[in-house]
């Protein structure tokens, strides 16, 4: 559990500079220069995420069952999972009209990827990875929007594309969501999602 803990840290904790201390990037991103930034944020993300993963697969086989869903939540979660990949796909393919329609398409598929877990899994380690990070996903949002009006930061100027691109990103979603379902998730966690 305590690897899974420090992923949590070192992961959510980089991706919350800018919740907790926008100032202070902004001014280490003009000191440093925004490609030792981001590479100096990239390392740190990364071993965060191996060491969350690491540590997921660590604690989940022995970790306290706190409750046991009932058979229709993972069948409600795999549906939610398809709207996350969605979401992802909408983050990731060229604007089109759901782009900015949803302004943050990320931290949405990071909610929905999070709370259909919540719903599929009742032991400890899952609770405690899967309510961190939405709880840093809702409080990512709260922070964009108070930094919005304080003029720190402007708020997403994303033009609408053509609905093409929307299927593009719907197909990147289902090709993703696929993928997970058919190998990747058992290949990264270790467990068959259906």
């Amino acid at each position: 559990m305590l690897v899974l803990i420090l992923g949590i840290i070192v992961f959510l904790g980089v991706h919350s500079v800018r919740i907790v201390a926008p100032q202070w990037r902004l001014a280490k991103i003009e000191q440093w220069g925004e490609n030792k930034w981001k590479g100096f944020y990239s390392v740190l993300s990364l071993a965060g995420f191996f060491l969350l993963v690491w540590g997921y697969g660590l604690a989940r086989p022995d970790a306290p069952i706190l409750y046991e869903p009932p058979v229709f939540m993972k069948h409600i979660a795999g549906l939610l999972m398809l709207f996350a990949a969605i979401f992802l796909g909408v983050f990731i393919a060229k604007p089109g009209r759901m782009k900015p329609a949803l302004k943050h398409p990320m931290l949405i598929a990071i909610k929905t990827w999070a709370l259909a877990h919540l719903l599929a899994n009742g032991d400890l380690a899952s609770l405690i990875l899967f309510l961190s990070f939405l709880a840093w996903a809702v409080a990512d949002r709260i922070a964009i929007k108070r930094q919005e009006r304080a003029g720190l930061i402007s708020a997403p100027n994303i033009v609408a594309g053509p609905v093409s691109n929307d299927i593009i990103a719907v197909m990147i979603g289902v090709v993703l969501y696929g993928l997970f379902v058919w190998k990747l998730h058992a290949l990264l966690i270790g467990v068959q999602p259906m």
